[in-house]
């Protein structure tokens, strides 16, 4: 079955254009001309990635991402900002709140292909770490801490699994960047400092795991 993705965006030469192409990959595209139709759908079907512009004609699109994330079942929902606002605050907010990544527009068709292909690739490897009291699944995509389920984003457990995997080695800020997202040289490595003080904060006391490393990455520490 192919990839459900939901495209929220008003202008209608850009969404024909993000339909046409990412159809062309094999994915299954469903386009919205405005957040309420769009959260209408999302109601009775979940899609796997929502690609999502912020200035639609009626609701904000931050306060869509904070609709869908205020539910913890839809954590494993994909939220792909694409939007013309390139102000750093912007990124930083839509991150903040729950988007695994951020497009600016005007955008390379080529780079959206090659972001949303990235979304959708998925290591095989079975595998379960357990690290002082955190345990990760990667096939379920679960994180437990102190014996207590702790909801993450896809961008956030993917960080602690390429963390914890490789505990007390340094893995670098463009590691990270690539596994997110692919070879990005433009992406703004700060991203991943976002994300890294989310995971902390929910973590809680086991957030002292992750040291940084000064000009370098991080290092998830037994």
């Amino acid at each position: 079955m192919a990839n459900l993705i939901y495209s929220v965006e008003d202008d209608a030469n850009i969404s024909k254009i993000i339909a046409i192409t990412l159809r062309k990959q094999g994915y299954e595209v469903i386009s919205f001309p405005d957040g309420q139709s769009f959260l209408d759908a999302f109601s009775k079907c979940r899609p796997d990635l929502v690609l999502l512009d912020l200035m639609l004609p009626d609701i904000d699109g931050f306060d869509i991402i904070r609709k869908i994330r205020e539910d913890k079942e839809n954590d494993d929902v994909e939220i792909m900002i694409v939007s013309a606002k390139s102000q750093i605050v912007d990124k930083v907010d839509g991150l903040d709140l729950g988007a695994d990544d951020y497009l600016e527009k005007p955008f390379d068709i080529l780079e959206l292909i090659s972001r949303v292909n990235a979304k959708f690739r998925r290591s095989k490897k079975a595998s379960r770490i357990l690290i002082d009291q955190v345990i990760i699944d990667v096939d379920r995509r679960t994180c437990n801490v102190e014996g207590k389920d702790v909801s993450l984003t896809n961008a956030e457990f993917t960080i602690l699994y390429e963390l914890m995997k490789a505990s007390d080695k340094v893995v670098s800020r463009d590691s990270l960047l690539n596994v997110l997202w692919g070879e990005q040289d433009s992406y703004e490595s700060r991203t991943i400092d976002v994300h890294i003080k989310s995971l902390r904060t929910k973590l809680g006391g086991q957030g002292k795991h992750i040291v940084s490393v000064y000009g370098i990455g991080y290092r998830y520490i037994r």
